[in-house]
Order: structure tokens, then sequence, then C-alpha cells
């Protein structure tokens, strides 16, 4: 009995150790490997600076009555005053809907085809037309959305459009496109699935590349075409990547673009177009209220946490899949 009493006694004490020696351990290890942990330095001061600092301010803002002549740590806590504002703000119904249901478009219109141009990318022999290929593609990403709104202006324009033109030269009304609420959606989220498609094609070849080629020349000599490979080899294999883009995704809901709408929109169509960001927009800048802005974007981000953390859940509840 006292020989077990002393074994479990060194037991207990080598666990109560275990984190005595691995902190030990730690220090070692960044003792050796000093000038390394010296250069990361920048790297930490530009994120808690830059990253992490901004996020800190909003949420002390979001819970303050914001003066501009007293500043952040001057001006008057109100509590929940901002959101209360927020919550009954008549518009806000509104607003909340057209977020969700441009997401949800943008979502649904824009996430397979980079996954079908990805896979086309994939199975093309030729590796210069590829290049050639991926590079123009990749272009538009590159283009900021004022460049974008002027290339679709002179698309769709009324007066010297060239849509328009071929509407009149097939005999056809010219058509306000740009003020038809019915023609603001559809443009909105094409011009931006036409921006974002070949980048977003990158996440996707990554994947591929790590297939082990040797399936896809088993599936060939025993028969499968190109399109079986592709249901029973390609598109299992990306399985993890489309799951952990859907989380992220969906944890954007309540960002539906406002950089691009701001530029699109236009009062005519304002009750299809104003979404969240814009709401900010206004407050923000135009009112001058900015803690109350500052509240929405602070619920924004809660509400996007809240929706990838189920998101992530549910998928690896049905599919043994998620981000972690």
């Amino acid at each position: 009995m006292p020989a077990e009493t002393e074994v479990n006694g060194n037991l207990r004490g080598t666990e109560r150790g275990a984190p005595a020696v691995r902190e030990a351990s730690l220090l070692r290890r960044m003792a050796a490997h000093k000038t390394l942990y010296l250069l990361f330095i920048p790297v930490l001061l530009y994120y808690a600076l830059v990253r992490y600092w901004p996020i800190g301010m909003a949420w002390i803002v979001a819970f303050k009555d914001l003066q501009l002549g007293a500043g952040v740590w001057q001006s008057e806590w109100v509590g929940l005053d901002n959101f209360r504002v927020m919550f009954t703000d008549p518009q806000l119904v509104k607003v909340l809907r057209n977020t969700v249901e441009i997401s949800l478009l943008r979502l649904a219109v824009g996430f397979v085809p980079p996954i079908i141009l990805a896979i086309m990318f994939h199975d093309l022999a030729s590796n210069r037309f590829k290049k050639w290929t991926q590079t123009i593609v990749y272009i538009p990403h590159f283009f900021s959305w004022v460049i974008v709104f002027g290339i679709v202006f002179a698309l769709f324009s009324t007066g010297s459009g060239f849509v328009n033109n071929m509407l009149e030269w097939f005999g056809l009304p010219r058509k306000e496109f740009f003020l038809d609420q019915d023609w603001f959606r559809p443009l909105l989220v094409g011009s931006a699935v036409w921006k974002e498609i070949g980048w977003g094609t990158i996440i996707y070849l990554a994947a591929l590349a790590s297939v082990d080629t040797q399936l896809y020349e088993a599936a060939a000599m025993d028969g499968a075409g190109p399109l079986r490979r592709v249901y029973h080899i390609t598109l299992p294999s990306l399985v993890p990547v489309i799951i952990f883009l859907v989380c992220l995704n969906l944890g954007t809901i309540l960002y539906a673009g406002g950089e691009q709408i701001l530029l699109f929109y236009n009062q005519a169509v304002l009750d299809t177009a104003d979404v969240v960001d814009t709401w900010i927009y206004r407050e923000s800048l135009a009112r001058l209220q900015f803690s109350i802005g500052t509240a929405m974007g602070l619920f924004q981000s809660f509400v996007g946490m809240l929706l990838v953390l189920a998101t992530n859940a549910a998928s690896k509840k049905y599919t043994g899949r998620g981000i972690w």
C-alpha cells in the first residue's frame, strides 16, 4: 500500500510538473530561435495596432456618444442607447431584408461558376493556353469598383450604352437599366461575378493540385470518361474547400458589398438597393452619428460570427467536415 501511494504520488507529481516542463521546453526553443522571434515582432505589432486595436475601439465607441471634439475617451458612456436607436429605426427591416436577399443572390449565382472554371482549368491539356486564360480571368479582380462601374455604365447606359444601341438596332425601345428596380440586382450581381470569378478559382486549383494524378489514370484505364472522373474524383476532392468557403460566405451574410452598391445605386432604386453598409454610411458620415454606425458594424460582426459557428457545427454534424 505505501508503495502504491508512492507510485500514485509520483504520477500526480509528474502530471503537475508536465506544464512546467513544457513551458521550460518552449522557453528553450524560443531562446534557440530568438532571432526569428525578434523578426516576428513587427508583424505582431502590425496586427495589434492595425487589426485588433480598431476592433477594440469599435467595441468602446458602440457604447458611447462619440463627439469629434471630445474624442473617444472623453465622450459620454450611453450603454445600449445606440443599439436601441438602431433597432427602432423604421428603415431597419427593409435594410436587413435587402442585405440578406442580395447576399444570398450573390452566393447562389457566384459560388458555382468558380468551381466549374477551376475544373475546366484543371483539365486543360495545354499549359500555355491555361496560363493565358487564367491571366485574362484574373485581371478584373484588380479593377477598382469605380472602373467596374465605368465598364457597366458604358455597356448599359441609356444614352450611348452598347446594349441600348443593340436594342435600338433591333427596333426595340431603349431601357433605363440603372433606374429600373428589376434590373438593379442583376447588374449588381452580374458585375460582381464577372469581377471575382477568376480570383475565386485560385483556392480550388490549389486543392486540385494536391489530388493524386494516378487516380485519374486508373479511372481512365477503367473506362471512366471525363464527366465521370469529375464526378467521382474531382468534386469529392473539392468538398472540404467548398464547405470551408460556404461557412465563410455565410459569415458575411450582412455584408452585401457596400462599396459597389454605393457606386451603383440611386434614389430610383433605393427600395431594393439600400443595405446595411449604405445605412452605416448615411448614419456615420452624412448624419455624423458615428456611434450608431459603429453599433451596427458590431451587430454585423456578431451575426457573422454566430453564422460561422452554426454553419461549422451543422457541417461537422451532417458531413463530418468543418473549418476546425
